[in-house]
């Protein structure tokens, strides 16, 4: 049957349409699947899991929390701004940044965090004040940075014309409880137990998606750890191995085993928390202590899923928690 001419003509217009809007659909979708997927994320990268020993392969203690459309930074040990730039993680595209106690490895690498943060090449590109939390004297703290590095600051400012939000201070000092809130992701601080001197001395609890994140801070066993991180997905802990001939040799070690867990220690709030996978950061490996001796006296009190922290591990978070990206860095195992 012969069709006529018009009819054809318009049926070829419909289907151009149709196509078009199928076209324009697809696109849609397409453009919003990164979108979804950057909603979804929820991990956490090991920047940094060494103490205040000088490591090139164990930075100072920094931790990276990605969920949803927030990146979230925990402490400031030395070479965090190395690590960050190694994910290609502006500085200043860090959302929120939090302090757990002011020993100097979890602080030292603040003023370059800060100050390089406001440069204008790609690594930088803060424009607007640096949020900070954490426990009282952060103030004064920040106040101090800001006054050791006036006349960098006034160069600058003159000379690159680096704009001037960029390189103030957003400051939030806070008791124990609610820190941050924003696009779904939730921080609380807790009290952990660092010693008598050392106080305040904050963990931090992270929820998102309804999962949940514990970092545990620098403390020797807590309760308090244990409460908070009862069924966490992910509970990042710290732990420090001192053999018996170098606490003989060197009393000052003992000072160390009062403020930080022992692998007996840790594995004891393993063992009462049952989070679906630990994780151990912020590792002291003294007087030769191997990983393989780190495992073996955890293993005495927790028998779970457990993760001996690398720099630069990366872990997902969900009803199976996974290593997603750990780079060899520490074949010396120290």
């Amino acid at each position: 049957m012969m069709t006529p001419k018009g009819t054809t003509t318009r049926f070829y217009a419909r289907f151009s349409v149709g196509l078009s809007a199928a076209v324009f659909v697809i696109a849609l979708v397409l453009a919003a699947a990164p979108a979804r997927a950057a909603d979804n994320l929820f991990r956490v990268t090991l920047l940094g899991t060494g103490t205040p020993v000088p490591s090139p392969v164990r930075f100072g203690s920094s931790t990276l929390v990605e969920a949803g459309s927030q990146k979230l930074l925990f402490d400031f040990g030395r070479g965090v701004t190395i690590r960050l730039a190694q994910l290609k993680i502006p500085f200043g595209a860090i959302n929120a940044h939090f302090l757990t106690h002011f020993h100097s490895d979890h602080i030292n690498g603040l003023p370059d965090l800060w100050l390089t943060g406001w440069l204008r090449p790609p690594y930088g590109q803060r424009n607007h004040p640096m949020t900070i939390f954490g426990p009282p004297g952060l103030v004064k703290l920040t106040r101090g940075l800001t006054e050791a590095f006036t006349r960098d600051i006034e160069i600058r400012r003159e000379d690159e014309k680096d704009p001037e939000a960029g390189i103030a201070f957003d400051v939030h000092e806070k008791p124990p409880g609610p820190m941050y809130e924003a696009d779904g992701v939730k921080v609380s601080s807790f009290l952990n137990d660092h010693g008598p001197l050392v106080t305040p001395s904050y963990g931090y609890k992270i929820e998102y998606a309804g999962h949940t994140v514990v970092l545990s801070g620098d403390t020797r066993y807590s309760a308090e750890v244990v409460r908070q991180a009862k069924g966490a997905d992910v509970l990042v802990h710290c732990v420090t191995v001192i053999p018996d001939e170098l606490l003989q040799k060197n009393p000052a070690y003992k000072a160390i085993y009062l403020h930080l867990a022992s692998p007996e220690a840790a594995g004891r709030v393993f063992a009462e928390a049952r989070p679906k996978l630990a994780v151990y950061s912020h590792i002291g490996l003294n007087g030769g202590a191997t990983e393989a001796v780190l495992i073996a006296s955890t293993r005495t009190a927790y028998d779970g899923p457990l993760q001996v922290g690398r720099d630069l591990m990366a872990i997902n978070v969900g009803d199976n928690p996974a290593v997603v990206d750990s780079p060899d860095m520490n074949k010396d195992k120290k």
